[in-house]
């Protein structure tokens, strides 16, 4: 029997591409097309995934709002577990929030009008007092929370990669629950004073802002420096209550009667708040055009201020923490 030797070079001219191959991938279920071509072998290498490089920030870093944005649904997870965490196992419940102000307010009305006897701007003393614990209590449990708020997830730092500001930012907005019980105390007590709601109830929320916005402030500041020195968690309550007494709390505003006097006592952007709290709800405080626009320009430096120094450090949470 004859044997034909048959010579491809002719058909290889011809066919620069005579063989399709799909080659399939396990992991993503793609077909790779490859074609033979003379001389050259291709081989079926999988695509890749883009490769996306998380480095740490040099210097001075931008606040990258939109990144904190996007991880918007993990700062709402953060908000409800924080929510759940203060008020789980226990026999009163969220009704804590409205009974400490109410007691804290009843002691201090006391020892202002009657043992102090402090003035009061012609309101009940326990009226005017639990106004201004009203807004302070949201100032000062946002700064108590957020200040350990990092150490307290040290495993969620360490191993997971997301903007390190939501951890303080969620108790900004969980504490705001606590702030909405002791209002609707205050509106209650404003009918037991007959006292006539007005339009400026509507300018609330804009004081509410301030004090948020420098709550956060105070909490980045705080929060930052406690991953590194531990001992900033015992120095902030002592920080809080001197800070207490510096603001008119107990006492109006209106007691400082030298101009220049009511201009540095302005620069506690505290004043500034709890005072237009107070014209508000009560209707007159000592709150002028100068102590408001002082109080915003203090409240937007502190919080940036303390956002700044935050992006500036928290690459190095992960492995001091």
């Amino acid at each position: 029997m004859g044997r034909y030797i048959v010579d491809p070079a002719p058909y290889l001219r011809e066919n620069r591409s005579f063989s399709t191959l799909a080659i399939v991938n396990s992991e993503s279920s793609t077909a790779v097309a490859i074609e033979s071509s003379p001389g050259a072998v291709r081989q079926a290498t999988p695509p890749r995934a883009p490769t996306v490089r998380i480095r740490p920030t040099k210097g001075w870093a931008a606040l990258n709002l939109r990144e904190i944005w996007s991880y918007r649904d993990l700062l709402w997870i953060l908000v409800e577990r924080n929510i759940k965490v203060i008020y789980k196992q226990t026999a009163l419940g969220i009704g804590w929030v409205a009974l400490q102000p109410l007691i804290a307010a009843a002691v201090l009305a006391i020892v202002a009008g009657s043992v102090a006897k402090l003035p009061s701007d012609g309101t009940p003393h326990f009226l005017f007092v639990f106004c201004g614990l009203a807004i302070w209590n949201y100032f000062s449990q946002t700064a108590q929370r957020s200040s350990t708020s990092l150490i307290n997830n040290a495993q969620l730092v360490s191993k997971v990669y997301f903007p390190r500001m939501s951890i303080p930012l969620s108790h900004t907005f969980s504490t705001l629950v606590d702030f909405a019980v002791t209002l609707v105390m205050l509106f209650v007590l404003m009918a037991i004073y007959h006292l006539t709601p007005t339009l400026r109830l509507l300018a609330i929320p804009g004081f509410l802002l301030l004090t948020a916005m420098t709550a956060t402030g105070v909490a980045l500041w705080f929060s930052a420096l406690s991953v590194k020195y531990r001992d900033t968690s015992y120095a902030l309550p002592l920080f809080l209550q001197i800070w207490f007494w510096a603001s008119a709390i107990l006492y109006p505003s209106s007691m400082i009667h030298s101009p220049r006097s009511q201009t540095l006592f302005a620069l506690n952007p505290v004043v500034g708040f709890v005072e237009g709290f107070r014209w508000c709800v009560l209707g007159h405080s000592a709150l002028s055009p100068i102590m408001l626009w002082i109080t915003i320009a203090m409240s937007i430096f502190v919080l940036l201020s303390g956002a700044f120094f935050f992006r500036r450090v928290e690459r190095d949470f992960a492995d001091i923490i």
